[in-house]
């Protein structure tokens, strides 16, 4: 079901995470849930994800993740702020020790001048670390651009627990 690629980074997510006794959290909305696929298709992961949020709507966002209204309304959902306040927000409602979240255009429709289609934000939290963030414009279809921001959040995931 998922490629040699997706699973080796799993697997490095979650080695670290055992290496250094974490817990983390994902914050999903254009990869509706593969970021937490990935790692739960591997035997044994239930040591290390905690849970897993899907907030394809804004009002999931906001009521699930606490993203505020102004981050929403002024930036739009696939935007920095959202995706940092998507992270925060996974890190404190789930009390773990790791979070990732991905907020995109995956396409086929949907993209402007401003936002292409295969625009993705990505945001990272640690507890007691500052907030990453990422902004990627990946190319192909819905499906290569979806794999691809898998891969990068779980790349993410793999260095902040390997701090």
């Amino acid at each position: 079901m998922f490629d040699h690629e997706m699973r080796d980074a799993a697997e490095r997510v979650l080695h670290a995470c055992r290496k250094r006794g974490l817990k983390l959290v994902t914050a999903e909305s254009c990869t509706g849930g593969l970021v937490a696929a990935t790692l739960t298709a591997i035997a044994g992961s239930s040591d290390v994800v905690e849970r897993a949020y899907v907030t394809y709507a804004n009002e999931a966002k906001r009521e699930m993740l606490g993203v505020p209204w102004d981050a929403l309304m002024g930036h739009g959902a696939v935007s920095d702020p959202v995706a940092r306040a998507m992270a925060a927000g996974a890190l404190a409602r789930s009390g773990v020790d790791l979070a990732v979240s991905v907020t995109g255009v995956a396409g086929p429709g949907g993209g402007t001048a401003e936002k292409p289609v295969g625009l993705v934000h990505f945001a990272g939290a640690r507890s007691g670390h500052d907030i990453i963030a990422e902004r990627h414009v990946f190319p192909g279809d819905r499906d290569a651009i979806r794999r691809v921001a898998t891969i990068t959040a779980l790349t993410i995931l793999a260095s902040l627990a390997e701090r």
